[in-house]
């Protein structure tokens, strides 16, 4: 489950960064609800919500001692105005990073730390993973990754000892091969972002809808990429059109078939769909239950999209 939604409205200058809608009392029943269907493995950030979402996924899940939380750093954040404030990630503020993410949310334990700085340089990330190295010795995390789209920044730090994981952007729209070989050839997992392209592959849309102010899907295309004007983008609503009817074969929604898709495309490939609803999150978790599009699917939605090539490595 990924806890980007809950964690509310942030900004950054005057465009929105979070989500709209959030309700905190319904946040942690969908968290409850996500653990109820099996999900063991919850994403997070200091990021989110200028902290909120860390609070709260700390709260929902107290007592769970074996979900699997992911967490991340990398942005300063002033929690009062809810403003990004700019990339930090010397040593010291590394430190001070992790450790008050394990005080919001009320554990002595991060499974994996993230660094949330897409596009770093290689040479700047270095001593913020030398940092983390020390707190997987102490214990206070298990591994830590990096949150990238660039295969190479994931490659080079394959090599670290502690270097479990890469989280990147993928879905039907965009099937990131680059990095999907850099991730086999390393052995790392893959936590994928945006798996339902923000909400266009769910199909909520297809009534007109269009996404209110103060969400970061209203805000320009550059920032997050499927909507314009706060509505899905065309091109991205005719290739969902296409594969509607092969997304939902067995029954499955339109939301459980693009996760399902992912679920196919290997076995390190763990998607994380975000859910503000206990509804959603039951959705969500009931993917699962279905398991993989079947091979003869996937080939046939390969003849379908037409997707545009991979182009360049850039942050999505």
């Amino acid at each position: 489950m990924g806890c980007w939604a809950i964690g509310g409205p942030f900004w950054f200058g005057e465009i929105a960064a979070g989500y709209s809608g959030a309700d905190d009392v319904e946040s942690v029943r969908a968290v409850h609800a996500a653990w109820d269907h099996g999900i063991r493995v919850f994403d997070t950030s200091a990021v989110y919500g200028a902290g909120h979402s860390e609070r709260l996924l700390g709260k929902a899940l107290a007592g769970r001692d074996d979900a699997v939380i992911v967490s991340k750093f990398g942005h300063s954040i002033d929690a009062t105005t809810r403003q990004l404030k700019g990339p930090r990630f010397e040593p010291e503020y590394v430190r001070w990073s992790v450790e008050h993410s394990l005080k919001r949310l009320g554990r002595d334990y991060i499974d994996v730390m993230l660094l949330h700085l897409n596009d770093l340089p290689v040479a700047d990330a270095e001593p913020a993973f030398e940092t983390l190295e020390a707190f997987v010795a102490v214990g206070a995390i298990g591994s830590y990754g990096w949150s990238t789209d660039f295969p190479a920044s994931a490659g080079a730090m394959a090599r670290r000892l502690g270097f479990s994981t890469v989280q990147h952007s993928m879905n039907l729209f965009f099937d990131a091969p680059s990095m999907c070989r850099v991730a086999r050839e390393h052995g790392l997992t893959q936590l994928i972002r945006s798996p339902l392209g923000m909400g266009v592959l769910t199909g909520k849309f297809d009534d007109g809808r269009s996404i209110p102010g103060g969400d970061v899907r209203a805000g320009p295309p550059d920032w997050q990429g499927y909507f314009d004007g706060g509505r899905p983008r065309e091109d991205l609503a005719r290739q969902m059109a296409a594969v509607r009817e092969l997304l939902t074969v067995g029954g499955r929604t339109l939301t459980q078939g693009a996760l399902c898709w992912l679920l196919a495309k290997g076995p390190m490939i763990l998607p994380i769909p975000g859910a503000k609803t206990t509804a959603q999150a039951i959705e969500n978790a009931a993917a699962v239950v279905f398991g993989p599009l079947p091979e003869s699917v996937m080939e046939e939605i390969e003849t379908v999209l037409q997707r545009p090539p991979e182009g360049l490595p850039r942050a999505r």
